[in-house]
């Protein structure tokens, strides 16, 4: 089974969330249960760079306002991702100062619509058969940024009177959905039926995620019970009708964690390792974590951090409301984050306030991620909405409790904390309102078992034992490849 995977990012070599740890994972995990896979890019500078043996396959011709733009596509190997790559080579569109998505005052490229249109003619041009020597089975397409490429397959299909590979399209998130306005729509090469109600339109406007949900033959998303969420009005975005309408197609497939990354067994990042049978070494990262943060040197306080983007979604203005009472229980906390910029001040402040157990650093530090969360006894993730969630898989498996949400993938993944889960299948503590005291009251559950260290250590054990491997998420995603293209090679 040869499958082409198309997303805007990767891990190691370019990460603004979860997206890039799946892209970066999946393709591995694939192969590993024979799967030849190769990835599809945007050629941004961190992407170029960690291209090797690159050599150019084709001048890469696009319709309409795409067509004047400079681009090849290349190909050769990610040597950090363990992957072949075709990466599009586009300096006007993907060379630029600021991040992928937004310039440096996070504002939003304002020719978005054909940075990534161009990654979806890109995915129908190689499944038509641009690279003579290999073809696609699938196109498997992650989030609204490969949204377009389903379409553009189906305006091939259209031209030239016949099918072209099928494909998967897998939401990460519905919230982001890349929509522009509908006078860009003529810019992009589509057939001009394809903006309609049955098609790329989506309240009058031009919806990446619409074209990805609704010319996609099949559709999958992060978690099991995020797939249910978005088919309600109150987790649909817009699109649960739609969803709703083509629920037979979907299917949620939870994420897993890459134990090559994130394991506290060999995490070199760390300035001690552990395990679940032996987790010494799990004080002496508190230790230092305190330390490097300026918090004060107790090891008897229960340590809470946050890693997050700092949105509405995310839910921390509950963990802002909850601060105050938090520390006067004798609790620490510590966050590592970027976004919104009240959030960004008012974490400052709180820090400012009490800097002896409060600590912020604004940014996204990948190492640093790492060491927080193995030096922290909770790991706080009270989203709103939360299509799978990594850290609370990453708090798990570094023996960090996670204190949840009941939502999407974070049902999915931890078991709550009571006094009859104990000694069966407690894992974390979760709540359920999207309340500051709900919040509270999962805290006060957290606190009351730190203080009972048998119990704490035979949750964390638990916890630690849980298994979110690649293995099993790569075994579904190749039976969707295989019901998609059943005539294909395994």
């Amino acid at each position: 089974m040869r499958v082409l995977q198309v997303c805007a990012e990767i891990f190691p070599l370019l990460k603004t969330g979860g997206l890039a740890d799946v892209a970066g994972a999946l393709p591995a995990a694939l192969a590993a249960q024979g799967a030849r896979v190769r990835v599809l890019l945007p050629g941004f500078p961190a992407i170029l760079a960690g291209l090797e043996g690159a050599r150019p396959l084709a001048r890469l011709a696009a319709p309409a306002a795409l067509a004047p733009v400079e681009a090849r596509l290349l190909f050769g190997r990610l040597p950090a991702c363990g992957v072949e790559a075709y990466v599009i080579d586009a300096p006007a569109f993907y060379r630029r100062a600021g991040g992928p998505y937004a310039d440096a005052h996070h504002q939003p490229y304002a020719d978005n619509h054909l940075r990534f249109a161009l990654l979806g003619w890109a995915a129908a041009r190689l499944a038509d058969g641009l690279d003579t020597s290999w073809a696609p089975d699938v196109v498997h397409c992650h989030d609204w940024h490969a949204g377009l490429a389903p379409a553009c397959l189906h305006a091939e299909a259209e031209r030239r009177g016949r099918a072209m590979p099928p494909s998967l399209f897998t939401i990460h998130n519905l919230a982001y959905q890349g929509a522009f306005d509908a006078a860009r729509f003529g810019e992009l090469g589509l057939p001009a039926h394809f903006f309609s109600m049955h098609g790329v339109e989506f309240h009058g406007q031009l919806n990446f995620m619409k074209a990805g949900l609704y010319y996609a033959d099949r559709i999958s998303t992060v978690s099991p019970s995020y797939a249910r969420e978005i088919q309600s009005y109150e987790q649909g975005c817009g699109f649960d009708g739609l969803l709703r309408s083509r629920a037979h197609d979907l299917e949620g497939i939870l994420n897993g964690v890459d134990a090559g990354v994130w394991s506290p067994v060999a995490d070199p990042l760390l300035p001690a390792t552990y395990s679940a049978d032996d987790t010494t070494g799990k004080a002496a990262c508190k230790a230092a974590l305190q330390r490097a943060l300026g918090l004060k040197r107790a090891a008897s306080a229960p340590l809470f951090c946050v890693v997050s983007r700092l949105t509405e979604q995310k839910g921390l203005h509950l963990v802002l409301d909850a601060l105050p009472r938090l520390v006067g229980q004798g609790a620490q906390f510590a966050l590592l984050g970027s976004g919104d910029t009240s959030l960004e001040a008012a974490f400052h402040a709180a820090a400012e306030a009490s800097p002896a157990a409060v600590a912020v650093r604004i940014g996204y530090d990948e190492p640093f991620a790492h060491r927080l969360i193995a030096g922290s006894d909770v790991i706080m993730v009270p989203s709103h909405f939360e299509p799978c969630g990594l850290t609370q898989l990453y708090g798990l498996a570094y023996g960090t409790l996670p204190l949840v949400r009941r939502v999407g993938g974070l049902a999915d993944t931890v078991a709550d904390a009571r006094l009859e889960t104990l000694d069966t299948d407690a894992t974390g503590f979760v709540f359920e309102p999207f309340t500051a005291d709900a919040l509270l009251g999962a805290v006060a559950r957290a606190l009351a078992l730190y203080r009972r260290r048998a119990d704490w250590k035979r949750v964390r054990q638990r916890g630690m034992r849980q298994h979110f491997g690649w293995d099993a998420a790569a075994a579904r995603y190749l039976a969707l490849y295989g019901i998609l293209a059943p005539h294909s090679a395994a």
